[in-house]
């Protein structure tokens, strides 16, 4: 990685996880695999892991008895009263769901939209974190957690996953039992942890694009109370994208993750862990191809087929299937996540208390083409962030014959500081400027034009929270939960803007190159602050109809804390930010959920059922305002946002040579009420509209109104339709003198069409597409297993994103999906 890093902070981060490996792996023997435990579930999955290679695959979507541990104690998953999807580490590697973005394949109401690591969402239900550039002034709707360690940042959710043993998918809010308030659910990842017999286990995977992937995991004593385990990944792939003007491959993987533990058990009633994970992504990325191009509302003479013209400018191809790219401009996706975490756990009488106390960093280099052209209009678009994360959470979980409770305690201290740069080049007079203007003609107006952006955010959050089961009889269970949360964030922001010859370009003066200079960059500074408790509350009641036959109810009310902007706000006449939208208020939910959980054929047959309905007051939105670089984008409250839907989990396992699950969902979310809103391309560019006045038709320049009422319509990202099936047959047999299974196995997935844009466009709806994948091979009773593989097996031509190009041209630009891949993998372990 060439990116440059503050020494100081470097070194103390270095030490501080250097330690933690020192203490981790001391004494290891060899290479080895993940940290972690949560709450026994890793114990539990470890145990699970020394059975043989049929009872492997059980469990995660295709069903049998799967230990979870949402509620913060090991339990079956049919046993809790939560909408949960669960994947076994089994299914991941077979699937090479080997990241959060790949997961989304088996969990259908998972979504993940990502132009790259740092601008990345996971959503569930269609909530959960606003469309667009993120916003580091408002938190994440759904939590990801590693071992009980809450990640705050999604640009986590990129990296490889390391050594799971399982994934739960929690819907719908987790404030009264997770650290962090979460008000569309939870990612709880469970890693396997230290164990006293020795084990091991290794993985090499190659493919097509020159696709890489190697892991391995050993864990065992080091002494009759001592135990490690230590765990590394690999992977790397040619680019799916050619830039012809640099003569690269784009869209590269280049991933690395060391994750260390060591496991101190001086009696059976205490455990302490301390564990450490260093992981980097040093990929060519993060690029796009030319889709299309739409009408907007400026004059015909500023949209996109004649700024190109004017230029001699021709993409590559107008077929983003060519998959090929122009962009000029630098292109980094530096990322680095890292820390370390001390978990004591200890046994009290009838209940455990535990604690886990944990630091996270996170450096991203980034290197972008914002004008996403072959034309050096943005020659730089730069904006590196250093994070460091520290929280604490201390909890008591009892059970008993009649009441079980969780109690609990969670302070979190996040500091964010971002150094941002962005620079027009010589091309941009011409494509930026009204073209009636001499200065469009005159390209040391804006070449050199640079923005200098400084900001950091203080993030603090503290909460209490419990909940309580109580099982009225042996077959009714009311559970009530309640958090109170204080949260409080100080930002700053400021923008410095220079001309080409390092002269500051400031209001005041009024001739026409500085007017148009501050069109494209307006220098602002301001000190966002935002402080708020909130008190939450939840109830669920349980009824137990058989022992394969339960029945839950849920209410919420819940919220996710306000926010500030930290990438600047918009400016009245007079140019002063406009300070009222320095903040977004809280986002205030009320959330509705029934469900039943079935098994059929002496629990060969397992069916859940979920109805649920969200609604969601002051949703936080994100709003671009469609120029260069006024504003990267700021956030507002949309007035009301509902989603609801209906949701299925299925799995069959009619004998041992047969499985199989089909998963559903049916989502409809929509702004109830977003009067002022971002207009779509199609009403954007025009002279700005009365108040009620009717805005032109695209293509014919007349009257644009500077926002739009998009209440009604849906949101972004969500899929009214999303699937997820696949089987897996098997039959007994021996290769080469060893006993073992020879297997075929497919796993698919379906989404039916959705937006692209925050506010839904004619021009960015991403068509429905399905996805199949294969494997076949033949595994042993001793732990080997080697299979082929090939993913988008009908090669199915689609788009993940697509994005609107600056300054409303019409410029429509996209993501297509990986292609075919097909390889092989071969796995070991004892």
């Amino acid at each position: 990685m060439t990116a440059k890093y503050p020494s100081v902070r470097r070194r103390a981060r270095a030490s501080s996880l250097t330690l933690s490996f020192l203490l981790a792996c001391a004494a290891t023997p060899a290479a080895a695999d993940e940290v972690a435990t949560s709450d026994d579930a890793g114990a539990a999955t470890s145990a699970a892991a020394a059975e043989d290679t049929a009872a492997q695959v059980e469990g995660g979507s295709y069903g049998g008895e799967i230990i979870v541990t949402a509620r913060r104690r090991q339990e079956t998953a049919q046993d809790v009263p939560i909408a949960i999807s669960v994947v076994a580490g089994e299914q991941i590697d077979n699937t090479g769901s080997f990241n959060v973005g790949r997961l989304t394949q088996l969990a259908p109401t998972l979504q993940f939209y990502s132009s790259n690591p740092r601008n990345t969402a996971v959503n569930i239900r269609g909530i959960g974190a606003p469309f667009g550039l993120t916003n580091d002034g408002i938190e994440q709707g759904v939590g990801i957690y590693v071992d009980d360690v809450y990640y705050s940042r999604v640009a986590s959710s990129t990296f490889d996953f390391l050594d799971v043993a399982q994934i739960e998918v929690l819907r719908g809010p987790q404030g009264t039992l997770y650290g962090k308030n979460t008000t569309a659910g939870a990612i709880n990842i469970t890693t396997n942890q230290p164990t006293f017999d020795f084990e091991g286990k290794a993985e090499v995977s190659i493919g097509n694009f020159n696709f890489k992937q190697a892991k391995a995991a050993i864990s065992g004593p080091l002494s009759d109370r001592l135990a490690a385990r230590f765990a590394v990944s690999s992977t790397s792939r040619r680019g799916t994208i050619y830039n012809v003007t640099s003569d690269r491959w784009t869209q590269s993987q280049d991933n690395i993750g060391i994750r260390g533990q060591l496991l101190w058990q001086p009696n059976d009633d205490l455990s302490v862990t301390l564990s450490g994970d260093w992981n980097r992504q040093d990929a060519v990325c993060c690029s796009s191809v030319f889709v299309r191009t739409g009408a907007t509302q400026r004059p015909l003479n500023r949209q996109y087929a004649a700024l190109a013209a004017a230029q001699g400018y021709v993409v590559p191809s107008t077929n983003p299937y060519d998959r090929l790219t122009d962009l000029d401009a630098n292109l980094n996706a530096g990322n680095e996540i890292g820390g370390a975490a001390l978990r004591v756990k200890w046994d009290i009488g009838p209940g455990t208390l535990t604690s886990v106390t944990a630091w996270r960093y996170w450096d991203w280099q980034p290197e972008n083409d914002r004008d996403f052209t072959g034309l050096p209009i943005v020659t730089k678009s730069q904006n590196p962030s250093q994070q460091d994360q520290y929280t604490q959470e201390l909890r008591y979980n009892y059970t008993g014959d009649r009441f079980d409770f969780v109690l609990g305690g969670f302070y979190y201290y996040q500091r964010i500081d971002t150094q941002g740069t962005e620079a027009h080049g010589p091309a941009s007079s011409r494509w930026t400027l009204n073209p009636t203007s001499a200065l469009a003609n005159d390209p040391a107006v804006l070449n050199g034009l640079t923005a200098i952006n400084t900001q950091y955010l203080k993030n603090t959050s503290a909460a209490l929270f419990g909940q309580v089961s109580w099982k009225v009889t042996d077959q009714f269970t009311i559970q009530p939960g309640v958090r109170l949360n204080y949260d409080k964030k100080d930002g700053f922001y400021q923008r410095r803007v220079f001309a080409g010859d390092g002269t500051p370009v400031l209001f005041g003066p009024t001739d026409a190159i500085t007017v148009a200079r501050l069109g494209v960059f307006a220098p602002q500074e301001i000190s966002p602050s935002f402080s708020d408790w909130n008190f939450s509350y939840d109830l669920t009641a349980t009824y137990k109809a058989t022992q394969d036959l339960l029945f839950y109810a849920t209410y919420a009310k819940t919220f996710k804390s306000g926010g500030i902007n930290q990438n600047g706000v918009p400016s009245d006449a007079a140019n002063n930010p406009i300070l009222d939208a320095a903040t977004v208020k809280p986002e205030s939910v009320n959330h509705y959920e029934a469900g039943v959980k079935a098994e059929f054929l002496d629990r060969e047959v397992t069916l859940n059922l979920t109805a649920f309905r969200t609604d969601i007051k002051n949703y936080q939105a994100n709003v671009n305002n469609g120029q260069f670089g006024v504003l990267r984008g700021y956030l507002a409250n949309a007035g009301k946002v509902r989603t609801q839907g209906v949701e299925f989990d299925f799995s069959a396992r009619p004998s041992e040579r047969f499985r199989s699950y089909v998963n559903g969902a049916y989502t409809d979310a929509k702004y109830e009420r977003f009067v002022d809103a971002p207009c779509p391309p199609e009403l954007s560019g025009g002279t700005t509209a009365g108040a009620g006045q009717t805005p032109g038709a695209p293509g014919r320049p007349g009257l644009s109104p500077a926002n739009c009422d998009i209440s009604g319509q849906r949101l972004p990202g969500v899929s009214k339709w999303a699937f997820s099936f696949g089987a897996e047959a098997n039959a007994e047999s021996k290769l080469f003198g060893q006993d073992g299974q020879f297997y075929l196995g497919y796993d698919g997935s379906y989404r039916s069409r959705f937006s692209s844009n925050p506010s839904p466009s004619a021009y960015t709806w991403i068509e429905g597409y399905s996805l199949s994948n294969f494997r076949a091979g033949f595994r042993t009773e001793n732990g080997i297993d080697i299979f082929g593989w090939v993913r988008n097996a009908f090669d199915k031509k689609y788009l993940e994103q697509l994005s609107v190009g600056p300054g409303n041209t019409g410029l429509i630009v996209g993501l297509p999906g990986d292609p075919r891949t097909w390889g092989g993998t071969i796995k070991a372990s004892f």
